[in-house]
């Protein structure tokens, strides 16, 4: 099969009919074997009542139902197990991402060997309210994840390898990270394309405000996991051994200074009446109880059953 098409919606019983005609218009123009999977996040509008009867039209289309809303992460992730295409498509299903750009998509895959090309909307048709700080959010990630060649990071339409969407898992709301997450799991062709953005035809948005700080609490798990989630001791241990080092020298100096003072019958005050002995003494324990963390958590690292788990390419 050439491409999967996978749609996380809720609540967008207006949209599926134009959007699953017009998917399936662009691949029988382009002759291209294909699937879409739909994946309803716990719709409450008779979405799931459309789907079952563009199904009965369309035997491409494939459906799971969520009993209750888990968010798109989730939604992505069984749609992602659930493919089967040389090449998955994810776009969302509220018609601002368009079909007709699938077969670019795809051609840059297959052709260029990329692992992975995300959809980047240069000229938006949103509220500024989303737009700056959708503009700020992408600034940090580049930043923190060092894909610099990417302006949309939460682009729901993208093109993957299947390779890529089978060793990547997606929860929380990391499905505005998936460069990131591939990138960590060895996938480093990633591109982007421009690709038209159309305003909301039906409904209105399903996210609000407080995903920019869920989004950045994401990134930071991801960016931690990343980078020492198989060695946890070089992230808590290095912090902890700092902070205990910083407080220890602070303590021995103030111990210094009173013996010299001592020593010179200098007036002095006793060390435990600086302040700086108790930034000395909170260091110290800050120090220690990092390494203890760090230490444990090694330890659970090292009988998860996952602590083996990589990424592998090839085997000659």
């Amino acid at each position: 099969m050439d491409i999967s098409v996978v749609i996380p919606l809720y609540n967008e019983v207006d949209s599926l009919p134009e959007l699953t005609a017009w998917i399936r218009q662009v691949m029988d123009d382009h002759r291209f074997s294909y699937e879409i999977i739909l994946v309803d996040d716990g719709s409450t509008d008779g979405s799931w009542m459309a789907i079952e009867g563009l199904k009965a039209m369309n035997p491409k289309i494939t459906a799971v139902k969520f009993r209750r809303n888990y968010g798109k992460s989730a939604a992505l992730n069984v749609g992602f197990a659930a493919a089967q295409g040389d090449v998955v498509i994810t776009m969302d299903a509220d018609l601002q991402d368009s079909p007709d750009e699938i077969p670019e998509l795809y051609r840059r895959i297959v052709q260029e060997d990329f692992d992975l090309v995300s959809g980047w909307k240069r000229q938006r048709h949103d509220p500024p309210s989303k737009t700056i700080p959708t503009k700020l959010f992408n600034s940090v990630t580049r930043g923190m994840s060092g894909i610099h060649n990417l302006h949309d990071f939460n682009c729901g339409l993208k093109a993957y390898k299947k390779e890529v969407v089978k060793s990547i898992e997606v929860y929380g709301e990391m499905h505005r990270y998936i460069p990131v997450i591939a990138k960590w799991a060895g996938f480093k062709r990633i591109d982007e394309q421009v690709v038209q953005h159309y305003p909301r035809k039906y409904g209105k948005t399903k996210f609000g405000p407080g995903r920019f700080m869920k989004g950045f609490l994401d990134l930071l798990s991801i960016f931690f996991v990343g980078k020492f989630g198989k060695r946890p001791m070089h992230f808590f241990g290095t912090m902890g051994v700092l902070s205990f080092l910083a407080g220890f020298i602070i303590a021995i100096w103030l111990i210094v200074e009173k013996l010299v003072s001592i020593a010179n019958q200098s007036p002095y005050r006793n060390v435990t009446e600086q302040p700086l002995f108790f930034f000395a003494l909170i260091a110290i324990v800050i120090g220690t109880q990092l390494f203890l963390t760090g230490f444990i958590a090694e330890l659970v690292s090292r009988s998860s059953a996952e602590r083996n788990n990589y990424q592998i390419e090839k085997v000659i």
